[in-house]
């Protein structure tokens, strides 16, 4: 009987310590799935976050051409008018520039009104104030304000999925150490612990990354 017995363990040890190491082995595995899964969705969060960023600096330079449109037409308006009230103006030539004054004050109004719409987007705006079109449609425009938005979301959610990427990347190094110490079974577990509760942070990061994306 006590030769059994002495038989018994060397056998039964080894497999408990080969479970665990299985255990490690299968937690890396997922770990690396999840970590391929947030780095696609990081990479095309970036991808969507430079498109929104690209738009903002185009819209903005589109809104600064309009005001420097709508400054020099002001600044024509602000010479027409002195020229009025000067009285140098021939009798008959005051309608027609009359007419002139009329026309670049209302450039001078819709240059603003353009402005506007290409700053707070065509949903912020009433449908009989569109003045702006985009590729000869109306109602299109994505301002300013909303591509800015749109880029900090963005930014805001990849850097959630890089954080979710760090923790991911801990788990595979502990499982890598998991497995190396076969010869210390508490350890193992201690590690194996450790490797789930990094991933269910990792997880849940990534999550709240993805929920704040747009």
């Amino acid at each position: 009987m006590p030769s059994n017995k002495s038989e018994e363990t060397p056998t039964t040890t080894p497999r408990i310590l080969e479970r665990t190491e299985t255990v490690g082995g299968i937690l890396i595995a997922v770990f690396v799935a999840l970590l391929a899964i947030a780095e696609l969705v990081n990479n095309n969060l970036e991808e969507e976050m430079m498109v929104a960023h690209s738009q903002f600096v185009n819209y903005s330079n589109w809104y600064q051409s309009k005001s420097i449109k709508q400054s020099l037409k002001e600044s024509e308006l602000d010479y027409l008018n002195a020229l009025t009230e000067t009285g140098i103006i021939p009798e008959d030539k005051i309608k027609n520039f009359k007419t002139k004054i009329a026309q670049t004050k209302s450039m001078v109004l819709k240059y603003e009104a353009e402005k506007t719409e290409i700053l707070v987007g065509s949903s912020n705006v009433p449908r009989e104030h569109w003045s702006q079109d985009l590729d000869g449609e109306m109602g299109k425009i994505i301002g300013i304000n909303e591509w800015e938005k749109l880029t900090q979301e963005y930014d805001s959610a990849t850097q959630k999925f890089d954080l979710g990427k760090l923790f991911f990347q801990i788990c595979i190094v502990l499982g890598a150490v998991c497995i190396i110490i076969h010869d210390n079974k508490k350890l193992q577990k201690n590690f194996i612990a450790l490797m789930l509760i990094f991933g269910a942070i990792g997880i849940m990061i990534s999550v709240y990354g993805f929920t704040l994306a747009p």
